[in-house]
């Protein structure tokens, strides 16, 4: 909950060096705080046991006073000048506050919205440093530094105080007992990414204390970690766990902001995530993570803040430096808004862009976590010229020594100019693979002239990436994300179903590749329902035998259903949440199969490209395509849109050392159509094929292929592995 109906106690404004008692902004000799200039290193609020360092940016700010809080956060008991600046750093040190403190922060400035300055002094300011926050936003029109419903607009001045409405910037007290705690090191190659949701994901989840359900020690609980590790998961990817607030037009309609992005605070755990303990409820979440072997991503949304456009609230950045924090128009009252969302961050900036590595540090050396997933990706690498593969953010994620080793992965888009850069973004970048998403879609679902795009899937998609020095791994291989269709619904909807969320079914995507097999929807038709679980099993093997890296969607697994909802950003409720009560065993022992083939099969992880090229251990070629028939497909045959049967050939690179190369070899077969007779590729004589994997029999084990060829169900999938006779 917000802070409602608080009246301020008299407030003390203290001059710098002295020291001053002061108990609710009375005089008393109950505590006594002294005062002094402090460092203007690190920023944010710093305890070092007798004390907190205060330290802020604002560039164009003519005062700046810190306010402190009572502990329950309701009363304002002091304001502290901070008088001391070093260039564009502003602080002070105040002795005797400890951990648990509440505080904030007012600007004084020009409100001068025509050329970018946006200063309230009555609005109360979250620190962009905070590292906690504590309470909720209290959506009123106090919060906006305009006068709301003025013909002015926002150019008109709003003197109410904002404070009631306000959550806390909150002091903590970040050490932690580690243990022997260090990260897995999962390398691309063996990386299988999971794509999960801390509420979502441990809402409904049976065997999750109920008190922890929804939060980052339900995340960390043995039956998650039992889970994860019986799919072979090693890599978790969380949803937005930083702080976030729900936006105001989804508050009017009684919804939630459930997906996260929309950020407040870069260095603070989402506290709807925690159960008010502190900050260590994270840290022991990706302690009990890394004790299991799975490292702990986090997607972070670096490339705009809650604050929206002009017309938006003043909560944290737009007070302290609007001009400075956001990226504006030429007209500097308006917003760039390459994100969708009303503003975009100045990246550019060199105070952004160390606010921005600052919060990442913070999170490897302070919470241990072991990678990133930028949203919106491209918004941090524009420059004014464009996309910069050598722009200020990259270049300085490279020399980085505490960045350069994480995984780093791009969501490589944007709404802006030039936003669109599949595949230009630098080594080690791992990058989110539309192509791959669309293409697997549209060729299970039977379009016809999707067999040439397949192929290039399932090899890495060498086009985007194979340059620079990349790596194969670099392509995030997916059929499904957070946003649009779970897997249960691309299979059962041919359209989206969003009315929930409020906006007239106009929201999410409308080209979703789906196939509801002919019934929309839930269906108790049994070859229906067969035909959906075949789709989803080829689905999910395509992914798990192509070249990169493959990622599986929180509930997938399962047979999770999200009603035919494609954009669930706002549905923080049972449509949203993964549903454990009715899972799909056969399905979850058919991803744990696909996880150990994947796991016992070299050839299906390899970092180096390939490219149907000689190898040098025994002058066959590393990739061979194959029609039914055995021959290599023509160029008229790659054209032919009736074609529905690929198979092709897997071993070690060509490119591969010798001494690291594999005797691994494998023949894959992705069959669309129907039921079709294949040539086996010839072998050594003192080997033979076994087929080790059918979609269409999926509980089947390992059969030896006797004669010259093998016969394919319709609409299946078949792995081969080369076996000593």
């Amino acid at each position: 909950m917000g802070y409602i109906g608080v009246s301020l106690c008299p407030i003390i404004r203290v001059p710098d060096r002295v020291n001053v008692n002061l108990n609710n902004g009375i005089p008393t000799k109950l505590r006594e705080h002294s005062l002094a200039a402090g460092r203007p290193n690190p920023l944010g609020a710093t305890f070092d046991g007798q004390g907190v360092n205060f330290a802020v940016f604002s560039e164009h700010a003519e005062a700046i006073d810190l306010c402190l809080f009572t502990d329950d956060g309701r009363k304002e008991r002091a304001r502290i000048p901070l008088l001391e600046r070093d260039g564009d750093i502003w602080h002070v040190y105040v002795g005797g506050v400890t951990p648990g403190t509440k505080y904030g922060f007012r600007v004084q400035g020009p409100y001068d919205p025509e050329n970018g300055h946006r200063f309230n002094y009555n609005k109360l300011l979250l620190d962009p440093y905070a590292k906690r926050i504590a309470g909720r936003l209290k959506w009123s029109d106090a919060v906006m530094g305009y006068r709301v419903g003025s013909p002015k607009a926002d150019l008109s001045f709003d003197t109410r105080d904002s404070a009631f409405a306000m959550p806390r910037s909150m002091v903590v007290d970040p050490s932690f007992n580690w243990g022997d705690d260090k990260p897995p090191a999962i390398s691309a190659s063996d990386t299988l990414l999971y794509e999960a949701h801390v509420k979502g994901m441990t809402a409904r989840m049976p065997g999750v204390s109920p008190m922890t359900r929804g939060r980052f020690l339900g995340m960390a609980s043995e039956p998650v970690l039992e889970h994860l590790t019986k799919i072979g998961v090693t890599t978790v990817q969380l949803m937005p766990a930083q702080a976030y607030v729900d936006d105001h037009f989804l508050a009017k309609q009684g919804l939630k902001n459930y997906w996260g992005y929309n950020s407040i605070g870069f260095f603070a755990p989402e506290p709807r995530y925690m159960t008010d303990q502190g900050i260590w409820e994270f840290q022991t979440m990706v302690r009990r993570f890394h004790a299991a072997g799975i490292e702990v991503v986090l997607d972070v949304v670096y490339n705009h803040t809650a604050e929206g456009n002009e017309m938006g609230p003043t909560l944290s950045f737009k007070g302290f430096d609007n001009l400075s924090y956001y990226r504006l128009a030429e007209d500097k009252r308006f917003y760039v808004n390459d994100t969708g969302t009303g503003n975009t961050l100045r990246v550019e900036h060199p105070m952004v862009l160390r606010m921005i590595m600052d919060s990442m540090r913070y999170w490897v050396e302070v919470m241990h976590v072991d990678g990133f997933r930028f949203d919106l990706a491209t918004i941090l690498a524009r420059e004014e010229s464009g996309f910069d593969r050598q722009g200020g953010f990259l270049d300085a994620l490279r020399q980085d020594p505490v960045l350069g080793n994480v995984k780093l992965i791009a969501e490589p888009w944007d709404l802006g100019p030039g936003g669109y850069q599949l595949g230009n973004w630098p080594h080690p970048f791992l990058e989110f693979n539309d192509k791959y998403r669309d293409n697997v879609r549209k060729y299970w679902r039977g379009d016809s002239g999707i067999v040439a795009d397949l192929a290039k899937r399932v090899a890495g998609s060498a086009e985007q990436f194979d340059h620079s020095g990349r790596a194969a791994t670099s392509s995030i291989n997916f059929v499904t994300v957070h946003d649009g269709f779970v897997l249960d619904d691309l299979v059962s909807y041919n359209v989206k179903h969003n009315a929930a969320n409020g906006e007239d079914n106009r929201d999410g995507k409308d080209d979703n590749y789906s196939d509801n097999m002919g019934v929309e929807g839930p269906t108790d038709d049994e070859k229906i329902r067969a035909a959906r679980a075949l789709r989803k099993r080829n689905l999910l093997a395509t992914v798990f035998l192509s070249q990169g890296t493959p990622m599986l969607l929180s509930g997938d697994e399962i047979g999770n259903s999200q009603w035919g909802n494609n954009n669930t950003y706002a549905q923080d409720n049972d449509q949203g949440w993964v549903n454990w009560n009715k899972p799909d065993h056969k399905l979850l022992a058919f991803v744990e199969k696909l996880a150990d083939l994947r796991r016992a099969h070299p050839v299906l992880r390899q970092s180096r490209f390939l490219h149907s090229r000689a190898r040098r251990t025994d002058g066959k070629p590393d990739l061979f395509w194959r029609m039914p028939d055995g021959r290599a497909p023509s160029a008229e045959d790659w054209q032919n849109p009736n074609w529905r049967s690929l198979s092709v050939e897997v071993r070690t690179s060509s490119d591969t050392p010798e001494y690291a190369a594999s005797n691994d070899v494998l023949f894959l077969t992705f069959n669309a159509g129907d039921e079709v007779t294949v040539k086996m590729p010839d072998l050594p004589p003192d080997c033979l094929w076994e087929l080790v994997l059918d979609t269409a029999a999926p509980e089947d084990g390992p059969q030896c292929i006797t004669g010259t060829s093998a016969k394919i169900a319709a609409q299946s999938v078949c792995v081969f592995a080369q076996t000593p006779a």
